[in-house]
């Protein structure tokens, strides 16, 4: 066989450490993004720097922590030990070098590879990093993973921790920007799972004293047919109640502090073990969706070594709780079964409640049967020649590595769909297509969820009728026209969503898709707008009497012109649901029968498109 001149030694690459995270970033922080959903890269790089701050606090050392997001600069300092002076070089610039090797240093910590902080420097432009120890202080700066100033030892009169800044690299994370609410929510579950702790938060005090307790208080949107109830051990704690008149399950699942977004085997162990409690303590053989249809609830559980499914550290893997102890399966259930059963037979006016909500589940699932399984039979022969959809190749429930990446656009009409499906990302971008308006599904029941086909096969293309543990697309994208159809249309959609499967929304992956609404060009250059501020830079920079083309639906814009919106580039405003919004409320004011107050709003709201052009830049 003829040798290949091009494969020698020259072929065979050795990387550095910073050089490694930044070829392959996908490796250790998921994936990069521009900060617009929870899972982006620059969360993942906060996250790091607040596990060490927090595991600092959770091994007594240290009882608050300062953040500060200001000018895309962060700043996360703890108060704990410090980290030993003569090692803080290689904690952040040796991989594989940390305390939490030493199982008596850290026994159930959430960073446990020596990888997370070396991360946060090699994707940072700037980062500096102090360790204050004993009246001494030592100082590193770095560019990109590269040292720029090594400080000696010093004297140093304030109090012992460590503080790490960081600025994220726009080469690694282009037009990136920190969303107050990604960040506020990722430091209140820190407070909620580390009760006493105060986070000090851009002025801001966020604590709990309660716990899950306090998450699902304040997380809960409606109405619920019985208190919470709380349940704690040493390694297990479980919050969890019922909403009335709602549908699907809805959890917030950690692991040793890391919020698990994918669930894992503490999950499955948890929604299989109330199962089992639930029908030894009635002692009835309920059926599995009758029992954990619209629970609510918050899981956390502490291990040993855990192993996750990835460096981001959304799925736990681990069947074992550690080293000589039992597995996850068996420990939650036991907790269960000791926790729930002895909560239910001390509250039986609790146990009541949940009984009659049980049976009522079951009544509906009943009534419904018939229509489920017509609905079912439907969908699996729609599933072999579904023209609605048009899939990709990776899926977030699979072990791909682009999981992350995987997209569903739901469209609205022919052309904008068939824009999307020719220029689309085929490995992680998926297209379905909507025939006209759907459904205005406010208070109706789940029945219709299978009496409609287009619900019906929606459900199925996103594969969430069970659970959310099951999502096939880690982003469900709105991509409809930025008009008055198109608007009604998100909101029914969203009202879709909010209805029967809250959780996807709550667990950020609902998404409206940006389009442009101008095109401004010369002979030389193309520029795309989204706002008319934007359109009256572009002027400006472009010189006189330029093209100008307004945008009115996406079924306007060639696929040539698409692929630039759905790339790299692609701007996606997340639909966050504030803590303080009860979706019942919301929902009976925009999509509910109509009402003066809904119609004053509407008037003195109203803004015409003549208004919005001519508006001065801001």
């Amino acid at each position: 066989m003829a040798k290949d001149p091009k494969y020698n030694e020259d072929s065979i690459k050795s990387l550095d450490w910073k050089d490694h995270i930044r070829f392959r970033p996908g490796m250790y922080i998921g994936k990069l993004g521009d900060g617009s959903s929870m899972d982006d890269g620059i969360y993942i790089l906060l996250k790091e720097s607040l596990d060490n701050a927090v595991d600092e606090f959770a091994m007594g050392f240290g009882k608050k922590i300062d953040v500060s997001i200001k000018n895309k600069m962060v700043t996360v300092r703890d108060y704990g030990r410090g980290i030993p002076l003569g090692k803080v070089m290689d904690c952040v610039a040796k991989i594989n070098t940390g305390a939490k090797y030493d199982s008596e240093a850290f026994k159930k910590s959430v960073g446990l590879n020596g990888v997370g902080t070396k991360a946060v420097n090699a994707l940072s432009s700037s980062f500096r990093i102090q360790s204050i120890r004993e009246d001494k202080t030592k100082v590193i700066e770095f560019i990109r993973g590269s040292v720029e100033k090594d400080a000696k030892v010093v004297s140093c009169d304030d109090q012992d921790g460590t503080i790490v800044q960081f600025v994220p690299d726009e080469k690694m994370f282009p037009n990136f920007k920190f969303l107050n609410e990604h960040v506020e929510r990722m430091l209140w579950n820190y407070a909620y799972l580390n009760p006493g702790l105060v986070i000090n938060y851009n002025g801001q005090k966020i604590v709990s004293e309660k716990g899950l307790e306090d998450l699902l208080t304040k997380e809960i949107t409606g109405k619920t047919v019985c208190p919470i109830i709380h349940l704690k051990g040493d390694d297990m704690e479980v919050a969890m109640t019922y909403y009335d008149n709602r549908y699907g399950e809805e959890y917030y699942s950690f692991v040793n502090g890391a919020h698990t977004t994918q669930g894992g085997t503490h999950l499955v162990a948890f929604r299989e073990g109330v199962v089992k409690t639930i029908r030894e303590f009635y002692k009835k053989e309920f059926d599995v969706a009758d029992i954990r249809n619209a629970i609510v609830a918050a899981v956390s559980i502490k291990i040993q070594e855990p192993v996750f499914e990835s460096q981001t550290k959304t799925k736990l893997g681990s069947q074992e709780m550690g080293p000589k102890g039992s597995s996850v399966k068996a420990f939650v259930s036991d907790f269960l079964k000791k926790e729930l059963d002895n909560f239910l037979h001390k509250n039986s006016e609790v146990a009541q409640l949940l009984l009659e909500k049980i049976i009522m589940s079951e009544k509906e699932r009943k009534e419904m049967s018939g229509i489920q399984k017509i609905a079912k039979d439907r969908a699996r022969k729609a599933a072999l020649h579904n023209r609605k959809l048009r899939d990709c190749r990776s899926h977030l429930n699979g072990d791909d590595e682009k999981r992350l990446d995987t997209t569903l656009f739901i469209c609205e009409g022919d052309s904008a769909s068939g824009s999307i499906t020719k220029v689309r990302d085929v490995n992680v971008q998926a297209v379905f297509n909507l025939k006209g308006k759907p459904l205005n599904s406010f208070g109706l029941t789940k029945k219709i969820v299978y009496e409609n086909e287009e619900f019906n096969l929606l459900q199925a293309a996103l594969n969430i009728e069970e659970s959310l543990e099951n999502l096939r697309y880690n982003q469900v994208v709105l991509a409809t026209d930025a008009d008055v159809d198109g608007m009604h249309i998100r909101l029914l959609l969203i009202t879709f969503f909010l209805q029967f499967f809250p959780d996807l929304v709550k667990n950020g992956h609902l998404y409206i898709l940006q389009t442009p609404l101008f095109r401004v060009r010369n002979k030389k250059e193309t520029i795309y707008c989204y706002a008319d501020r934007e359109r009256q830079e572009a002027i400006s920079k472009l010189g006189p009497k330029p093209e100008i083309t307004r945008f009115k639906g996406l079924g306007e814009i060639s696929p040539d012109e698409f692929k630039n919106f759905i790339g790299e580039d692609m701007r996606l405003e997340p639909v966050i649901i504030d803590s303080k919004t009860k979706i019942d409320q919301l929902l009976s004011y925009y999509m509910g029968k109509n009402t003066p107050e809904r119609q004053e709003f509407i008037i003195d709201n109203l803004r015409v498109e003549k208004d919005m052009v001519n508006e001065e830049p801001i």
